[in-house]
């Protein structure tokens, strides 16, 4: 379990790795005079362009376009199984390509064919787009073959036990560039 960690009065940390540029980053942000009550650093904290991924910035009369980032409509899940850390095998490694096999891990530039576990919802979604006369590729090409993904960049799956050595998957999935869209277009607009 990881511990919380109080950087300084306006910055405070639970990832248990982060890289120096990431927490210089977060402090530099941290001090603005708007940050309020404090910024926060999740575990998947890591560098950002603007701002650190993976941080929670409250303010107090500002809006910060680009501290959203571009992860707007990514997902994250924790999910506790029925499983004792004791119950697994020793080596996890079928278990990681079982996982694999079972998730495309890109945002579709290298999945060739749609999930099974996507394709009800990609008929489903066609039909409501045909009934719309919308193209959904038009918009993003390879949205067939995304959905059901991991997506791609800091986007993973995690198997992990908790303090009472439970066994947990953890998520964090990707919004297929929809986020990098929104977040674009807001940002060149402030």
């Amino acid at each position: 379990m990881v511990d919380v960690q109080q950087v300084n009065e306006k910055l405070w940390n639970w990832a248990s790795i982060i890289e120096p540029a990431t927490l210089a980053q977060a402090e530099a942000a941290a001090s603005m005079p708007f940050i309020f009550p404090h910024l926060a650093l999740m575990p998947d904290a890591h560098l950002g362009k603007g701002a650190t991924v993976g941080s929670v910035i409250p303010t107090l009369g500002a809006i910060i376009p680009a501290a959203v980032g571009v992860d707007i409509g990514c997902g994250m899940m924790a999910v506790r199984t029925q499983y004792h850390r004791d119950e697994l095998p020793g080596h996890l490694g079928a278990l990681r390509v079982a996982i694999e096999r079972a998730i495309p891990l890109s945002a579709g530039s290298y999945n060739q064919r749609v999930s099974a576990s996507a394709r009800p919802r990609v008929e489903a979604l066609t039909k409501l787009a045909d009934k719309a006369r919308f193209d959904p590729g038009s918009y993003a090409r390879n949205w067939t073959v995304q959905l059901g993904s991991l997506g791609s960049g800091n986007h993973f799956i995690e198997v992990t036990v908790d303090e009472r050595g439970l066994v947990w998957l953890f998520l964090h999935s990707g919004s297929r560039g929809v986020g990098n869209k929104i977040a674009s277009h807001h940002i060149k607009v402030a």
